[in-house]
């Protein structure tokens, strides 16, 4: 994916070289260039998939990231402005299916940055999160959450 990236940068200052023309624009023209390029060549270079897909799963992340933060600060809200408090907190362990320490640690870094969650403790194995919920209704409804939300999010990011 580098050599992708790489080449996609040599064609953007290459246009700006023949074209004379050393701005932003004729920059972002060239790359835009380089990207049809690195389309067209994609089977003779490293590499399944364009390097643009994990960037653009990326930027889906963020936005999944921030429509939970913002349904979670709705919940911790709700629980704050109560009269009384209902909320039952508990632990629970989430079995995940990553398998690299980077997505591992994003995952417990997205779940613990979300309001009402947090992750107490990775196992050994690196198979099992150990999570505390404010407000806990459902075992097998948390672990589908996240499994549905992040988990998937991230496995589509690590997809090379």
């Amino acid at each position: 994916m580098a050599i992708q990236v790489l080449i996609n940068v040599l064609l953007a200052t290459l246009w700006m070289m023949l074209s004379e023309t050393y701005t932003f624009g004729a920059f972002i023209f060239g790359y835009l260039f380089g990207i049809l390029f690195v389309l067209v060549a994609l089977p003779l270079l490293p590499g399944k998939h364009l390097y643009l897909r994990p960037v653009w799963k990326s930027i889906l992340l963020a936005i999944l990231f921030m429509k939970e933060l913002i349904l979670a600060n709705i919940d911790v809200i709700k629980i704050v402005i109560q009269k009384e408090i209902h909320n039952k907190p508990a632990f629970f362990a989430y079995p995940t299916e990553l398998e690299h320490d980077w997505e591992i640690t994003l995952l417990s870094q997205l779940i613990t940055l979300t309001p009402g969650t947090i992750v107490v403790a990775i196992s050994d194995d690196k198979k099992t999160l150990y999570i505390h919920s404010i407000d806990f209704s459902d075992i097998d409804s948390e672990i589908s959450s996240i499994k549905d939300s992040f988990e998937k999010a991230i496995k589509e990011v690590s997809i090379r």
